[in-house]
């Protein structure tokens, strides 16, 4: 697909994996990106590679939620305005059965994977209204399918579903869509596999282990490109839907 008027881009969960690749694809194409993560590294080398004129960087833990408002602040103080905003991040702790897990723990993983979400699209819908602009909510196939010991994760990517599905209602200016990325070849599928495998179930740690073993984790640039593609580009028509990365109705911003 063509990709042609320049943007403004929120995206977190930048540093790595398929936030990386949708940074590296969207600033290919001269979009301007305020990139979010708790690493600065991989951020700063962005920003020395596409230059300061195109790349903000902000570093922090987005469950501190006043994150959000200075994202959006960044975008509108350096150039005016934000088309988009993509929300990447999030941390599959605590892994662990409900029975054995603390409330508190709940409590955190909701903070960085849910109510971080939603600070972010609060702080940047005034703008995306404006701009007509684009909410892409970055899920997981853990929402719709259960695995022992992830119901943290998988309620918390549920949430973000249902909050695009709310957003396409409430926000008919806006197109908001959750995207399941599938099974990458990421640093928390490496978590899964070494660190959290007697957590979970013989069955499901097996499974996770046979994609790495099969060669059949994607690689971080297939969703990731779908993702940048989708912020620039989605159509209203797709907005309240959760869809797969390489579902056929996103057939012009899957790579060729």
């Amino acid at each position: 697909m063509t990709e042609s008027k320049e943007m403004v881009i929120i995206l977190t969960g930048a540093s790595r994996g398929i936030g990386l690749a949708a940074a590296h694809h969207l600033l290919a194409q001269s979009h301007k990106l305020v990139l979010v993560s708790r690493t600065a590294g991989p951020l700063n080398q962005l920003r020395d590679h596409y230059g300061t004129d195109r790349v903000e960087v902000l570093t922090g833990d987005l469950s501190d939620l006043s994150l959000a408002a200075k994202a959006v602040e960044r975008a509108e103080s350096r150039w005016g305005c934000l088309d988009s905003l993509i929300v990447n991040h999030g941390s599959l702790d605590p892994v662990k059965k409900v029975a054995d897990a603390r409330v508190e723990e709940w409590r955190k993983a909701f903070d960085t994977n849910v109510f971080s979400a939603v600070a972010l699209v609060q702080s940047a819908l005034p703008s995306l209204r404006k701009s007509h602009g684009r909410i892409i909510l970055v899920s997981s196939g853990a929402a719709v399918s259960a695995y022992q010991g992830w119901g943290a994760y998988g309620s918390g990517k549920a949430v973000l579903n249902h909050l695009a599905l709310t957003l396409s209602v409430e926000e008919p200016d806006v197109t908001s869509i959750s995207l399941r990325p599938g099974v990458v070849d990421t640093e928390m599928q490496r978590e899964i596999r070494e660190t959290h495998k007697k957590a979970m179930s013989d069955k499901d740690a097996e499974k996770f282990a046979g994609f790495k073993k099969d060669g059949a984790l994607l690689k971080p640039e297939q969703p990731g490109h779908v993702v940048a593609k989708l912020a620039v580009g989605a159509e209203k028509e797709l907005s309240g839907k959760f869809l797969s990365w390489d579902d056929k109705a996103l057939g012009k911003f899957q790579d060729a």
